[in-house]
């Protein structure tokens, strides 16, 4: 008898001004059956600067190398916001192993919506105290304990200054667009339907037209841009629809072989 396979590894990509440990809810409800990564991408968190710059590339050469070094050979990608973004030019690579993209209300392939005062403005509050718990209250929709309030306020002031600036002035703003008739595997894209960074409507107008027609679009309702931690058993329970369904396509080609 043939050993059974490997289960499939969650790769968790964060939010920009976020970290890794923003997953930690989902993960706890997942991690006994998956595997789970959730690093910190360079210049968050505690991660040192990205080799490889700054760039939606870049950052998604950051990834495919993690992948190659815990050698995985077989993954979903996970990507929240800016980590949707990322996802989406790692995906696009068609790299081996990959079985499906989860996307969290994710920047778009296209220039994200942002007006260029806010842009300005998002500048100018780089490692202000009052400014990280104002947009902490502008970006969630359900109330949060205070551990988890003061976690995202201290996610966004450890954030790098060349990070923060870049991801304003550089990947925001990028147009990925033509990578995205490569994206070929599943993909499964939750929205919250309070979410006043990247409402549903930029996801139907923006991204849904460029993913394969099969592309389940979930909405989570009451919740705004953190998802992970505004609806932590939502977000787990919608991914292990999702990997459920991956598992039983993969069988079913199994047996059509």
């Amino acid at each position: 008898m043939s050993a059974a396979a490997a289960p499939v590894t969650l790769v968790f990509l964060h939010y920009w001004a976020g970290s890794g440990r923003e997953w930690s809810g989902v993960v706890e409800a997942l991690e006994a059956d998956y595997p789970c990564l959730t690093p910190d991408l360079g210049g968050f968190g505690d991660a040192p600067p990205p080799a490889r710059g700054y760039s939606v590339e870049a950052y998604a050469s950051e990834v495919e190398a993690l992948i190659g070094q815990q050698q995985l050979t077989e993954y979903v990608l996970v990507g929240h916001s800016m980590g949707g973004k990322i996802a989406l030019d790692v995906a696009a690579r068609q790299p081996p192993g990959l079985r499906g993209l989860a996307l969290l209300t994710p920047s778009p392939p296209t220039p994200e919506p942002m007006r260029e005062a806010d842009r300005l403005a998002s500048l100018r509050s780089y490692g202000d105290p009052a400014a990280a718990e104002a947009t902490f209250e502008h970006i969630t929709a359900r109330p949060l304990p205070d551990a988890l309030r003061q976690q995202v306020i201290a996610d966004n002031l450890r954030t790098s200054k060349a990070a923060w600036d870049a991801w304003l002035l550089q990947g925001s703003k990028e147009d990925i667009c033509a990578l995205m008739p490569r994206v070929r595997v599943p993909v499964f894209l939750i929205a919250g339907t309070a979410d006043p960074v990247l409402p549903p409507q930029v996801h139907q107008r923006e991204l849904l037209p460029c993913l394969p027609e099969a592309t389940t679009f979930h909405l989570i309702e009451g919740a705004g841009h953190l998802l992970p931690l505004e609806a932590p058993g939502e977000v787990a329970s919608g991914l292990r629809q999702f990997m459920g369904e991956l598992a039983a396509t993969a069988q079913s080609q199994k047996t059509t072989d």
